[in-house]
């Protein structure tokens, strides 16, 4: 479902950082694990398709991002890859169902209103589909947030430091509900972090 090989990255005028070779079954939940300044950030934009690699290859579902145009990896990613941002970033003007639109629409899919309200059910959101972001806990917003990586029923799901701000019990939460939301789909969960905590909650994991 996911896998990338040889890859590298040259930063113009900076350093050339190479990476390990990572294969992750559809349905599997696997950490990158690195410290501070490692190239965790730098590898998960390779993985999503944000960056090209100065060599190497990734391959989700089948498709090799590298043969794609910049269009097509557009449209790809928007139907294939979903993302989850340390920090959440929503369209403060639109409200929690009306961003889950525009997740839908920026990926050519038809908007499926029961497809929204079935998710905000199961993330127990739906009493906050017509509020703004910005009038949501930071609880509430980090599960819009999942909602919204997940509208599109993506291939793989990446988590960006999901738990760094988080404690002990609320870690534990986060993790449970984003395996539990990546197994309803079928998706390939991949956490990116350097949460020594989570090596204790997941077997398989990949250093840098």
């Amino acid at each position: 479902m996911l896998n990338s090989s040889n890859l590298s990255f040259q930063y113009p005028g900076g350093e050339s950082l190479a990476f390990p070779d990572l294969s992750c079954l559809a349905g599997e939940t696997r950490l990158l694990l690195g410290k501070s300044g490692s190239g965790k950030t730098t590898m998960l934009q390779l993985l999503a398709g944000l960056r090209r690699p100065t060599s190497g290859e990734v391959v989700i579902n089948g498709q090799s991002l590298n043969k794609l145009s910049d269009a097509a990896l557009d449209h790809f990613r928007g139907q294939n890859i979903g993302m989850i941002f340390q920090t959440a970033h929503f369209l403060q003007a639109l409200s929690v169902a009306e961003n889950l639109r525009i997740a839908q629409k920026l990926a050519g899919k038809p908007v499926n209103e029961g497809r929204i309200d079935e998710l905000l059910s199961q993330l127990d959101l739906s009493g906050k589909a017509r509020s703004l972001p910005g009038r949501l806990s930071v609880g509430q917003q980090q599960r819009a947030a999942i909602a919204r990586a997940l509208i599109n029923e993506p291939a793989v799901l990446f988590a960006d430091e999901p738990t760094s701000a988080l404690d002990d019990e609320n870690t534990q939460q986060v993790v449970n509900l984003l395996q539990e939301q990546a197994e309803r789909v079928g998706a390939t969960l991949l956490i990116v972090t350097h949460d020594n905590r989570l090596t204790n909650l997941i077997p398989q994991q990949t250093h840098l």
